[in-house]
């Protein structure tokens, strides 16, 4: 339970990237796929709205080109938030410097499920309404944050990269070695990258059901027990900052109390 709790603190262990990785790959599943049935399409999928580009300037469409283009950006946007997140916190030697993009994460998902139905009646300059673009733009946070945790080990909102490095090792798996073949010549599966990519396309399409399943007979409010899960995992460090840091709590309460406090001290 204790690590459960500390899973977004700047220490970091293979075990606890593993644990968070695969936590942060169901809630993406449950987003995607919800996703899909409420705007009809899968947006963390900056592939496929790569490729829709290409089709929006090829057809001619221009509500199409805009659509694209608009959830790139928002995606983009996302990841740059967590960029600049992480880094402000490591600058001011903050341990929830993992933690603030994922409390954010968890406000604008609690946004989303409570307004939601509000949002999709949002016009925006790019042919799709408010909710594409915002859960692109959590999309890109969470997937920013993973990458940024795990030295870009770890991606937990598509699952291209995982079943290409899971196909890669069961090819290796699978392979004949020669008895006359040198040990340090000889294909050997990675059987724990093996279990780590496993894992996160197997909590993903459990996400994925759960989402499902939850926007089709729930709602939109379905998104708030997800949004509490990532605020628990998100608060224990931010609090202790909160606790031990003058920089932060003068951060937080108002501009004229950033410019007399200190960082905190190493």
């Amino acid at each position: 339970m204790r690590r459960l709790l500390h899973l977004t603190g700047q220490h970091r262990t293979a075990s606890i990237d593993r644990i968070f990785g695969l936590l942060l790959a169901f809630n993406a599943g449950a987003v995607n796929a919800g996703g899909l049935l409420v705007v009809h399409m899968y947006t963390s999928h900056m592939s496929g709205f790569a490729s829709q580009v290409a089709d929006g300037l090829v057809l001619g469409s221009v509500p199409l080109l805009l659509g694209a283009v608009g959830a790139i950006l928002a995606f983009l946007s996302g990841a740059s938030t967590t960029a600049v997140i992480v880094n402000w916190g490591v600058q001011h030697r903050l341990r929830s410097s993992f933690a603030m993009p994922l409390l954010l994460e968890a406000g604008l998902m609690l946004v989303f499920g409570l307004l939601g139905a509000i949002t999709l009646t949002w016009p925006t300059p790019f042919s799709v309404p408010l909710t594409v673009l915002l859960l692109s733009y959590i999309m890109g946070l969470q997937n920013g944050l993973s990458s940024c945790m795990t030295h870009g080990r770890m991606r937990t909102t598509h699952m291209t990269g995982n079943i290409t490095d899971l196909g890669l090792e069961l090819g290796k798996l699978f392979y004949r070695n020669r008895r006359s073949t040198a040990t340090a010549q000889r294909v050997v599966a990675d059987r724990h990258a093996m279990r780590l990519h496993a894992g996160l396309l197997g909590m993903f399409i459990a996400g994925g059901l759960v989402g499902a399943a939850g926007f089709k007979y729930v709602g939109f409010v379905w998104v708030v027990p997800l949004a509490a899960l990532l605020l628990v995992l998100s608060l224990p460090p931010f609090r202790r900052d909160l606790r031990r840091s003058a920089y932060l709590r003068g951060m937080l309460k108002s501009p004229w109390a950033r410019r007399v406090a200190r960082p905190p001290d190493a």
